[in-house]
C-alpha cells in the first residue's frame, strides 16, 4: 500500500488572455527547441550477443561479453536471481516470492496506471516558462544521468553478468520516465533519446512507498490533464495543474534513489539518506535540498522567479544539483559545473596538524599526526557509489633543496599507493575478495573508513629522515578526492577514454627547522669551575 507523505492540493486554474498568450508563446518556443534536440546523435549499444558495447562515440567497451560464452555461462555462480533466489527483499515480495512491484527489482510504481512517453513533457518545453531553472538543470549530473558513459558501461556489464535481472533496478533511478514507459534498455535499444532525470521525472512524483531502490510513485496526469507536484502551495500555471507536495521539500524525496540495497541479498550498497538521517543535520532540520539546491555552499537564500510569469520569491531552489562529480562535468565540457563541484568539496572538509615536531633530525625517527574533519557534508565523507569514491591524504616531506624525503598517498599506476591513509568503503564477494566495481557480485562490506557528518579521523605517520637530508624541512598534506581511480575507470570504459579528476579538497603546510647535530654546551659558571 502506498504511503502518501505529502499534502496534496489541486486547484482550478484561472485563465487570463494575456498570461495565456505569453505562456503558449514560451511553450511553443520550447517545443521547437525540443524538436531540434532530436537531431542529437542517439546512444547506440550493441546487442547482448556482440563482443563489444559502444556507449558513445568516445567510449567503446571491448570484451564485455566473452566471445562464444552463452548467457547462462556468463552468470557468476554466487549471484542469486529471482528465479532461484531464497532471499528476497520483503518490501518487494511476499514469502511465496510473488513479485509485488511492477518494475522489479526497482520499487518504482505508477499507482496502477500504464504510462506512455506522451504523458511526459520534454525539459525543453518546460523551458518556455522556467527558462532560468532549465538553464541551471541542463548542465547538471541529473540532466546527464542517462548519458553518463561510466554509468552506461557499468549498466551494460551488470546486465550481461546477471542476464538482465538487475536492469530495472539500475535504470529506475537514472531515467524514471524511461523505466516506467519501457522506452529504454540497459543495452541501448532505446525507443527515443532520453537525457536523464528531467523536469517531469521529479515533478511527476506524487508519493514515496519507502526508502531506496527507486521507491517513488509517478503520476504525470490526473483526470486526463498534466499535473506537476512541487514545493509551492500557491503555484498557478496556465499549462498544467499544480499540486503542493511536502515530500518535495524533504530529504525523504531524495531517499527514494539515494539509498541502494542489493535486491537479492539485501546488502547495503549506498546509504546516503541513512547517513543524513542519523546525523546532526537531520536533527537540525537541514535537508538535502538546503545544500544541493542552493547557488553555492553556505548560501541559504536565492531570490528570484521560478517561472517567467510567476511572483518574485524570497528563495528559488537552484536546479544545478551541485555534487562532487568533477570528472563527469569535465568529460561533458562543463567547466563551470566542475568548478562548482570543487567548491562544494572544499566546503566539506578540513585538514590540520595535531602532532608536529619542533625540529627534524637527519637519521632519526619523525612522528606526525593529522586530523581530517567532515565539517560540511551532511552524510559520510565520501558518500555514494562505494567502489569508486575515495578521499585520501597525500603527505610529502621535502628538505631544503626540495628533495622528497618522505611520501605517502601518491597515485601510482592509476590508484593510490599501498599504505595510503584513505577514507572509503570496500565491498566484497562471497569469498571475501574485494569487489572493485562489479557491485552485483558483492554480498558484504569488508571495511568502511569514511568520516561521519561532523566527525573526524586522525592519521598517524612515522618515518626516518635520511642521513644526508638537510633542513629546514617542509611538510605538506593534501586532502584529495576522486569519484573513481584512473585504474578502475580504465577497466570500466577503456583506457584513455575518460580522465579521472583529482579534486584537492584542502591542504596544509608547515616548515620545520633541522635539529642541531651537536649537543648545546653548558657555559654556566659552575660547569667552568
Amino acid at each position: 500500500m502506498n504511503t502518501q507523505i505529502f499534502e496534496f492540493t489541486c486547484r482550478q486554474i484561472k485563465y487570463r488572455v494575456f498570461p495565456f498568450f505569453l505562456a503558449t508563446t514560451f511553450i511553443a518556443i520550447g517545443f521547437l527547441v525540443s524538436i531540434a534536440s532530436q537531431s542529437v546523435a542517439q546512444i547506440e549499444i550493441a546487442s547482448r550477443t556482440d563482443t563489444a558495447i559502444s556507449v558513445s562515440d568516445q567510449i567503446s567497451l571491448e570484451n564485455v561479453i566473452p566471445a562464444g560464452v552463452g548467457d547462462l555461462e556468463r552468470l557468476p555462480k554466487f549471484i542469486e536471481l529471482p528465479g532461484n533466489a531464497n532471499h528476497f527483499d520483503l518490501l518487494f515480495a511476499e514469502e511465496n516470492n510473488e513479485v509485488l512491484t511492477p518494475f522489479f527489482p526497482s520499487r518504482a510504481s505508477t499507482d496502477g496506471n500504464t504510462l506512455t512517453l506522451d504523458m511526459f513533457e520534454k525539459a525543453e518545453v518546460c523551458a518556455g516558462c522556467h527558462g532560468t531553472i532549465y538553464n541551471e538543470w541542463k548542465d547538471s549530473i541529473m540532466a546527464n544521468s542517462w548519458d553518463d558513459p561510466i554509468y552506461r558501461a557499468l549498466l551494460a556489464k551488470a546486465s550481461v553478468a546477471t542476464n538482465g535481472e538487475v536492469d530495472n533496478l539500475c535504470i529506475g533511478c537514472h531515467t524514471p520516465m524511461g523505466l516506467t514507459t519501457g522506452s529504454v534498455s540497459a543495452l541501448g535499444q532505446d525507443q527515443v533519446h532520453i537525457s536523464g532525470i528531467g523536469c517531469d521525472d521529479c515533478h511527476s512524483i506524487s508519493a514515496s512507498t519507502g526508502v531506496g531502490n527507486g521507491s517513488y510513485v509517478l503520476t504525470p496526469k490526473k483526470f486526463g490533464r498534466p499535473l506537476k507536484f512541487g514545493p509551492r502551495d500557491d503555484a498557478v500555471s496556465p499549462y498544467h495543474d499544480t499540486a503542493y507536495s511536502e515530500l518535495h521539500t524533504q530529504s525523504e524525496f531524495c531517499s527514494t534513489c539515494h539509498n541502494v540495497t542489493h535486491p537479492f541479498n539485501r546488502m547495503p550498497v549506498e546509504r546516503t539518506y541513512d547517513e543524513w538521517r542519523d546525523s546532526p543535520y537531520a536533527g537540525a532540520d537541514i535537508q538535502c535540498q538546503d545544500c544541493h539546491m542552493t547557488p553555492d555552499p553556505g548560501v541559504t537564500k536565492n531570490p528570484g522567479k521560478a517561472a517567467v510569469m510567476g511572483p518574485e520569491r524570497e528563495h528559488v531552489y537552484s536546479h544545478r544539483f551541485t555534487g562532487a562529480n568533477a570528472t563527469l562535468h569535465k568529460y561533458f565540457g562543463q567547466d563551470e559545473m566542475a568548478e562548482r563541484a570543487l567548491k562544494l568539496l572544499q566546503s566539506a572538509a578540513t585538514i590540520e596538524f595535531i602532532t608536529l615536531p619542533k625540529s627534524l633530525q637527519a637519521n632519526a625517527l619523525a612522528k606526525i599526526a593529522l586530523r581530517v574533519s567532515n565539517v560540511g557534508a551532511g552524510h559520510k565523507l565520501p558518500t555514494g557509489f562505494p567502489e569508486g569514491r575515495e578521499v585520501w591524504i597525500d603527505i610529502k616531506v621535502t628538505d631544503n633543496s626540495g628533495v622528497e624525503v618522505y611520501r605517502s598517498g601518491a597515485v601510482e599506476d592509476g590508484h593510490t599507493e599501498p599504505g595510503t591513509h584513505n577514507f572509503k568503503a570496500t565491498l566484497g564477494d562471497s569469498d571475501g575478495n574485494v569487489v572493485e566495481f562489479a557491485v552485483w557480485e558483492a554480498d558484504r562490506v569488508l571495511s568502511d573508513t569514511r568520516i561521519l557528518p561532523m566527525g573526524y579521523s586522525d592519521a598517524n605517520y612515522e618515518f626516518n629522515i635520511p642521513s644526508n637530508a638537510e633542513g629546514p624541512f617542509t611538510i605538506t598534506a593534501d586532502l584529495n578526492y576522486w569519484g573513481f581511480s584512473q585504474r578502475t575507470l580504465d577497466k570500466i570504459v577503456g583506457e584513455d577514454k575518460i580522465e579521472s579528476q583529482i579534486s584537492k579538497m584542502a591542504t596544509i603546510s608547515e616548515v620545520i627547522p633541522a635539529a642541531s647535530r651537536f649537543p648545546k654546551l653548558n657555559t654556566s659558571s659552575n660547569e667552568q669551575r
